[in-house]
């Protein structure tokens, strides 16, 4: 064989090579994306008129028609980021929002709150873990807390703080962390109940190593009804999808329960609902 002929390695060896310089593309192209994302949208977005949904859709006859019938019953909308997290974005801060006007429900929202880190800590969450989370947790419910009820000036305050608190990726990631932390101990607490909703042959602790704790994994119905029943706030979900009929359907967290904060649902991610 000739000095500078290529041998079968040597072309193996490049098609290893290309194949990971293709991945590492892909993943690099992927990491941009995600830089884009974080850069242009907001972690929670002002509130904006519904209208801006029938902009986004107008070219779309089977959204069309949905954003009309929701346009029937909300007037604003409030996005969040999509990032996997946007269920315990959206839910923590219009709960926390609704608090600021509503003393009783506050009154019995905080010792809720106020007992969530022994709970999972007798679970066997690792205390030193839980109580950065919970501290920081804690901080934006007590502010909230502070003004609940107060003067309109007062309530203005709190609202902007609020709203500065959740774009502010520290607070408002610890705050996701721990709302994930909460969803994972009401399923294991529940473990037989919330068995039923698991797919697969996972088990409870498993789906919440995988599913529940990390950050950026989507939510589904399991985490809504885990969540909703752990802290006991009743959430709205409307789902705007491609389904029949010209109306957003709406499903009740717990059932029965009076909604306190209402969600919109597009296939991956949710927003903020004011009627």
């Amino acid at each position: 064989m000739a000095d500078d002929a290529p041998s079968s390695s040597t072309f193996a060896g490049n098609s290893v090579d290309s194949s990971i310089n293709q991945d590492e593309l892909i993943m690099k192209q992927q990491r941009e994306i995600e830089q884009e994302i974080s850069e242009t949208i907001p972690l929670v977005g002002d509130l904006e008129s519904l209208q801006t949904l029938e902009k986004e859709y107008n070219e779309d006859p089977v959204y069309m028609l949905k954003v009309k019938d929701l346009s029937a019953k909300y007037k604003y909308i409030r996005r969040t980021r999509p990032d996997g997290n946007c269920f315990f974005r959206a839910f923590s801060y219009a709960y926390l929002e609704h608090l600021v006007t509503d003393k009783q429900e506050y009154e019995k929202f905080y010792e809720i709150a106020k007992n969530s880190k022994e709970i999972l800590v007798a679970l066997g969450f690792p205390q030193f873990t839980v109580e950065d989370f919970y501290e920081t947790f804690m901080e934006v419910v007590q502010r909230v807390g502070e003004h609940a009820g107060g003067t309109l000036d007062e309530l203005g305050a709190i609202r902007q703080e609020l709203h500065d608190k959740f774009n502010k990726q520290g607070y408002s990631d610890y705050i996701v962390v721990y709302l994930r932390l909460i969803t994972s101990g009401q399923l294991q607490t529940e473990h037989d109940f919330y068995q039923n909703f698991i797919e697969g042959s996972r088990t409870v602790t498993e789906f919440c190593r995988q599913e529940v704790e990390p950050m950026y994994k989507e939510s589904d119905h399991i985490h809504i009804i885990a969540l909703s029943n752990a802290l006991k706030v009743g959430v709205r979900v409307r789902y705007m999808d491609r389904g029949e009929g010209s109306q957003v359907m709406a499903h009740d967290f717990p059932e029965g329960a009076k909604p306190l904060v209402h969600l919109l649902y597009r296939p991956g991610h949710y927003d903020i609902l004011y009627a």
